[in-house]
Formats: structure tokens, sequence, C-alpha cells
């Protein structure tokens, strides 16, 4: 076994194998670029080496500068987590002739499922069942244009070097195509450094089940089971299973023979994932192979009571399998859910921003939390905007669910948006209990996964006003045991005033509406005169910050995070922004300029499809917008003229920024 390693990754990923390695008394090394030199995976490891600037082509993904570092620090062997150089062959080459360990499989299996193209030839040469496509070397316009005629729509561009959905574009008919391949060419390039795409057909409402499968140098080959992820958005996971429900041992022995025959084929070593799709006849097609330990190995560590971390280290280091396939069981059912800073109500555009207050649901043999960040740290526009992954086992699957649906209560998260509710939302949809999957789920669900905010219920403002009526009752009484007469009248906090009714009126404004609630004191408690009608409330500020309330009879906890006059209130998996003001003070803000696009997120220009003058209609597209790796198209808001394009390709734009300027016809 290795005495110390390199962990060549960043986030909860670098922090996970960092976890294994100290369990096993193996040193281990982060690097980290100049935006984390104060991040999470830096402090889990023995030591940390500075490789670069904020980028990750200057960081990351120098892989000269990490082998370097690898030489200095004396790391036997260097593990890549997933992403970055993960399945980079160049750099599993340039690790052996280092004389480093490359804690992954062989350089010539990642080059052999590292175009999917090649893949898919190898696939179909080994009796792997694959969907009919175009995965030829001919990557002119015009041969992928008469290949998907020939194909027919819908179709499927997908990046050949892809993964995570990046580089992959639905085509729905003849019209879309063009556009649609210079779209998937432009975030191919960005993200893998080859624009190579390959046409597959587009099944209608598949599963994405996969096995996760191990070998090692001495011929041994098992698979750990299958998950289910056909919970995407934009084509990534959100919400991944395993086991796969519905799969009967017999269809298991199947789909995991075929996984092991994959592996076989191109004399694989180590952690690796065989994705199909699965009609609801149960047939299944080969997909891809992804030649690292994926993002969602936790469900099938819970499932399966193994360290696949651990099995990997054992693996480089030239042990053999630690089980055979007899021997490897399921137990009970587990879910994993990412949660990311992003906002699903705008296409799940990334979010970026400070985390100011940040609660995870308290672990224990049914609930982990992998992260790499803490209360405090900052998401930026440089990395995957992934925050956590909360993973839930129990005995079945419905108990799982549950599971799931406690925790993702308990997970609170302030200063930047999150797809928390999101994914309460998702594991509430009866058809998830019912096992009715496949990956148009979110769309199918749309409205009930995303049904907007609606009215400011009463329940929330009564949470907002009592939190901060004790607030004031704590400062009064802090005052009062400070000031020289304790016993003072003019000093006790509950609020009696001298020939005046007792009470206090808070004006919350949330968006462009603004609500007065009046709270009026009472013995005991207060009542506040809120929109429905007067309400009796009382409560306490708990040892942990929570807000304990009695609203009408009934008992509540939630979170009241303040920061300056901004409140938000946690209650029940749902998050409600309020702004307290006094309007006798408060500025007049401006009006909003008219005819203008911003953009919706911080990133860089990748194309301009107009010019000043010219006449658009609403839907065109005007200008696309990279940001975290993933395209994101500016149309026209109504038909009208371009006035004026404020930016040009390669330039950087931070969130709110003009883009162009409009005129409506």
């Amino acid at each position: 076994m290795f005495e110390k390693i390199l962990i060549a990754n960043r986030g909860e990923i670098a922090c996970r194998v960092a976890r294994t390695a100290r369990r096993l008394g193996i040193a281990t090394v982060a690097v980290y670029s100049e935006a984390d030199a104060g991040a999470m995976h830096v402090a889990a490891c023995d030591e940390a080496y500075l490789i670069g600037p904020a980028a990750a082509r200057e960081s990351y993904l120098h892989s000269d500068r990490i082998l370097q570092v690898a030489r200095e620090s004396g790391a036997q062997a260097i593990h890549p987590g997933y992403g970055f150089l993960s399945e980079n062959a160049a750099f599993a080459r340039a690790c052996g002739e280092t004389g480093v360990t490359f804690i992954g499989p062989p350089e010539s299996a990642i080059r052999a499922m590292g175009s999917k193209s090649e893949a898919k030839l190898l696939m179909m040469q080994a009796g792997v069942p694959l969907v009919p496509g175009y995965h030829g070397e001919d990557q002119s316009d015009e041969r992928l244009r008469i290949e998907a005629e020939s194909m027919g729509y819908p179709l499927l561009i997908k990046a050949t070097a892809g993964g995570g959905g990046k580089g992959m574009r639905i085509v729905m008919n003849a019209a879309q195509f063009d556009a649609a391949l210079q779209s998937a060419r432009r975030e191919a390039q960005s993200s893998f450094a080859d624009d190579r795409v390959l046409l597959e057909r587009y099944l209608i409402a598949p599963r994405h089940v996969e096995l996760q499968i191990f070998a090692d140098a001495h011929g041994n080959l098992v698979h750990l089971f299958e998950r289910d992820c056909s919970i995407q958005r934009r084509h990534q996971k959100v919400l991944e299973e395993a086991p796969a429900p519905g799969i009967t041992p017999d269809l298991r022995a199947r789909m995991g023979a075929a996984a092991i025959d994959a592996a076989a084929a191109i004399g694989y070593q180590g952690a690796g994932t065989v994705e199909f799709l699965m009609q609801r006849d149960n047939s299944f097609y080969f997909m891809e192979m992804n030649t690292r330990l994926q993002v969602e190995h936790p469900v099938t560590e819970m499932i399966s009571g193994q360290d696949l971390v651990e099995w990997q280290l054992r693996i480089a280091s030239g042990e053999p399998l630690p089980l055979t396939q007899e021997q490897l069981e399921i137990n009970g059912h587990a879910f994993e859910a990412r949660v990311y800073a992003e906002s699903p109500e705008r296409d799940f555009l990334p979010a970026t921003g400070r985390l100011r207050y940040l609660k995870t649901p308290v672990e224990s043999t049914h609930v982990r939390v992998d992260t790499g960040v803490r209360q405090g740290d900052e998401v930026s526009v440089h990395y995957d905007p992934m925050i956590a992954k909360l993973i839930v086992w129990d005995r079945d699957r419905s108990s799982a669910l549950r599971r799931m649906r406690g925790a993702l209560n308990a997970y609170r998260i302030v200063g930047v948006q999150t797809n928390l509710e999101f994914l309460a939302a998702l594991c509430a949809v009866p058809a998830l209990a019912e096992e009715a999957l496949d990956t148009g789920f979110i769309d199918t669900h749309k409205r009930l996964l995303l049904p907007g905010k609606g009215a400011l219920p009463d329940e929330v403002l009564a949470l907002a006003a009592l939190y901060e009526l004790l607030l004031d009752s704590q400062r009064a009484q802090r005052q009062r045991e400070a000031s020289a007469d304790p016993g003072s009248p003019w000093g006790v906090s509950d609020g009696w005033r001298l020939n005046q009714d007792n009470f206090h009126s808070f004006f919350f404004r949330q968006g462009e509406h603004e609500i007065e609630v009046i709270a009026h004191y009472r013995s005991g408690g207060y009542q506040l005169d809120l929109p429905s009608g007067a309400w009796q409330v009382s409560g306490e500020i708990a040892s942990d910050g929570d807000l304990l309330a009695d609203i009408q009879d009934r008992r509540l906890r939630a979170a009241v995070i303040k920061h300056q006059k901004e409140l938000t209130i946690l209650q029940q998996g749902r998050a409600w922004q309020l702004t307290l003001h006094d309007p006798r003070i408060d500025a007049m803000e401006g009006e909003e300029v008219t005819g203008g696009l911003i953009a919706p997120m911080p990133g860089s220009v990748v194309a301009v499809r107009v010019t000043a003058g010219a006449h658009v209609k609403q839907g065109d597209p005007l200008l696309v917008v990279e940001a975290m790796k993933m395209e994101h198209s500016i149309s026209a808001p109504f038909d009208g003229v371009v006035r004026e394009i404020c930016f040009d390709v390669g330039d950087q734009v931070e969130e709110g920024d003009e883009l162009l300027r409009m005129e409506a016809d």
C-alpha cells in the first residue's frame, strides 16, 4: 500500500479521498488554485501546494505542475478524483513516465473509452447492445447533416469526449440541427478541448441505469450492482438511487454480464461505470463507460458496505479485488441528492455567492453529507456549482425516500441560491414513490416541481415579526442588565409605554410588495395584525439559534437568518426572503432601464448572432454566454431592432451586465 498520495482535485471529492486515506494511514498532498487557498480540501490534507491561478486550465488542469508537486512532495501515487484530469489518457501516461502511479485505469482503457465513437465500435465488437447512430470519423457538417436525415428525428448530438451533459443537444427537427451542432461543438471544445461529436437516435422516455464495475491487475472483474440515475436536468444527474427499482435478479445478471464484457474488452483495471439506456420492455443499450469514480458512488457504498476509494487504492497498489462477485450483497436502499448553487426557476442557471449560513443534517448510519465547503466559503464562477451530496440509507426504498425528505428539510443554506426547495419538491412527487422513472421525469412534472412561490403566507410573516420582537427583547434585556438601575421601569422589555398603546409596526418587503405587520405586546407573548387577521404568537430563540414559535396554538421550529436588513426564513424545506425596512427613510429605487437584455449569470460571451441595426423576431437567438462550461442562449423577448451590442466574443460579463439594447417595432 502507498505511504503518500497526491489528490489532483478539489472540493468534496478531494475531501472524500482524503478521508479514506487518513483511515488507512496514508499521508495526503493537496493541490489548490489561488481561489482555493482557504478551501476545505486544503485543510483536509497533510500538506498542500499552490499550483496556479483560479482558472482550472491554469491550475487543476495544469498536468506538468501537478506532476512537479508529486515529485517535490514524494507522493507515490496520484488520485485524480472525477472531472479535471481523471479521464485524461496523456496525464495517465505522464504519471507512469514520471514513476508515479495513476490511481485509475490504464492509458489504453482511457483512450478506448475517451472517444464515444470509438467506444461504441469496440462495444459492438464485444457484443454489447448499442443505440443506433453515427460514430464515424467524417465530422464535416454535410456528412453529419446527411446522417441525421438518414437516421430521422428526434436525435441526440453528443461530444465524443464528453460527459456530464456537456456538448450534448437534443434535436427535434432538421431546422434545429445546424445551430445545435455548432453549440454542441463549442461546448465540447471548451469542456474537453475536442469538438468531435456523434449522433444517436433519441430514445423516448428511457431510464438511465448504470453498473459500478471494478477490475484488478490479476484478471478479476466484478460489478457492485446498479444505480438508477434517470432524474436529470440538462442531461446532468440530480437524484440517484441504488439499487435501481424494478430490476429483477435475471435482468441484473444480464446487465452485469454486459458491463463486465465491456470492461474486459478494453483490458480494464480500477473503478469504472458502464452506463445503459433502458426501455420499458427492459431492453438496454450501451451509452458510455466512465473510466473513473462517479459522483454518485456513495449510494453503491451504502448498499454494499464497501469503501470504493479503498478498493481503488488497493487495486492501484497491486492487490487483488477485496471480494468476489458471490461475496457481494445488496443491503437496503440508498438515495443521493446533489445540492447545487443554482436557480431551478431560471432553467437551472448556476448561481454564485458566499455561504453566509450553512447547517447540514445530522450525520448518522442513515444520513451522510459529502461536501467540500464550509460556512463562509464562496461559490465562484470558476468551478462546478455543486455544494454537497446528501446521501441517505434505509432498509427499503420507501423508508430511504422518507429519510431523504426529512434530511432535505433539515438542510439550510443562506447567501447563495440553491436547489434545496426543488429537491424537496422532487422527493415529494408521487410518481417518484411509484417508481415511474425516466430521463424526462423533471420536464413531465415541472408544474409540481416549480410551482412558484405564490403569495407570502401569514405564517412566514408571523415568524419574521416574532424573530424581530425576540431580538428587540434580548437587546433591551442586555441594556437593562448593563444599566446603572436595572430595576427601572424604563428598562423593562415587555413593550410597556407611558400613556401609549404598546405596539410596534414592522414593514416587510418581498420583491415589489410591501406588507405592514403591527405587533401588540400581550402578557406572555404578542398579538400580530396580519393580512388574514389577528394572530397570537409567542416563542424563544433556542440555544442552537433556531426560532421556536407558538403560533395560534401550533408549535413550529424555523431558522431565521438575518444579514443587515435581509431576513431569510427557512421552514419545512422552503426559504423565504424578506427585507425589513422603514418606508420613511428608505430611498426610492430608480426605475429599471427598459429595452436592455442583461446577463443572467457571470460568464463569457462565446457567440454574437446579430449585428446592430438587425431586425429580429421574438425568440430569435441574439447572443450566447458560457458559464461553468455550460452555454446559455439569450433570445429576443419581443419583435424589434437591435440598437447596440455591448460585448464582443471573448468578453467577460458579470450577472446583471447589459448585453445589448433593443427597441420594439
